[in-house]
Order: structure tokens, then C-alpha cells, then sequence
């Protein structure tokens, strides 16, 4: 058997359920400053995009309100409307520069739908191409991304202007 090595999920594995230890990484990482260092793309003044440590896809980003919310009601109408902007200029900044050919975009709202941090609202949004599936996910319940995030981060802050 071929054995593929992925040892940056650890990181993931290990900090599952770390919600429940305190601390929001909606609300942490934006407050350290430093977009680049944790991979915010772009801000509004209630919003932020930032990409996925943990991706399904290169690309794979999210984009949440900075208030710490998890129900959809609760979102002001400014809140809303910051939201959904940066939905769009997500998808245009993919569209520009990494060419999918098509999007997942949605949102788990509550733990039983299986959002992994319940009490913070965001959406994913992830990028698709033709084929981007193979055996590796069916067969080796192993997804193959073909980019390190630096390097999404640098194809996609360029063209990520709110």
C-alpha cells in the first residue's frame, strides 16, 4: 500500500472541539494584525474573507462578520450587505486568478448541520474544476491539494480588492 504523507492536517485533527476550550478563530485572528501571517484577504469595516487553513480545494476561503454571531437573523443589515459583497468579490478574485470552472458556496448553521464552530457565522466558498475529484477522496478518504496555502495567499490577495 502507497502511503501519503499530509502531516499539516494534524494540526487540524488535534484542535477539533478546541471551541470548546475557549476562543473564536473569527475572532482571534482577525485581531492579530497581521493579515498575511493568518491569510485574511480582504476587510470592510464588518467583514472579513480570510482563506481556509484546512481547505477542501486550493482557494477554499471563507468569509465572516467580525461581530461574534451565529445565528443568520442576527445580522444587521449592514452586516448582511458587507457579507454578501465579499461573497462576490471572493468568487470574482477566484474567477481571476485561479480559473474554476465552477463554486460551492454555503453555510452549516448549527452543530447538526455541521458547522464546526456553531456560534460564529461564515460562509465557504469553495472553487471546482472538472475533475478536481478522483479515487484519493472515495477510496483513501484523503483529499490531494497541489498548492500550499503561501501560495494560494499569493495568487489571490493581488486581485482581492473589496
Amino acid at each position: 500500500m502507497e502511503r501519503l504523507w499530509t502531516p499539516w492536517r494534524m494540526e487540524y485533527i488535534k484542535s477539533a472541539g478546541s471551541e470548546d476550550q475557549g476562543g473564536c478563530i473569527f475572532c482571534d485572528l482577525p485581531a492579530r494584525g497581521d493579515d498575511e501571517a493568518v491569510f485574511i484577504l480582504g476587510r470592510t469595516e464588518r467583514a472579513f474573507a480570510i482563506l481556509n487553513a484546512y481547505p477542501y480545494n486550493p482557494g477554499h476561503l471563507m468569509v465572516a462578520p467580525f461581530r461574534h454571531v451565529g445565528q443568520l437573523e442576527a445580522l444587521d443589515e449592514s452586516e448582511l450587505l458587507e457579507t454578501g459583497s465579499l461573497l462576490q468579490v471572493s468568487i470574482r478574485a477566484l474567477r481571476d486568478s485561479m480559473q474554476p470552472q465552477g463554486f460551492n458556496l454555503g453555510m452549516n448553521l448549527g452543530r447538526v448541520a455541521g458547522a464546526g464552530l456553531p456560534d460564529h457565522l461564515h460562509w465557504h466558498v469553495v472553487p471546482r474544476w472538472d475533475g478536481d475529484t478522483n479515487f484519493m477522496p472515495v477510496l483513501g478518504q484523503t483529499k490531494v491539494l497541489p498548492e500550499l496555502l503561501e501560495e494560494t495567499y499569493g495568487k489571490l490577495r493581488p486581485t482581492f480588492v473589496p
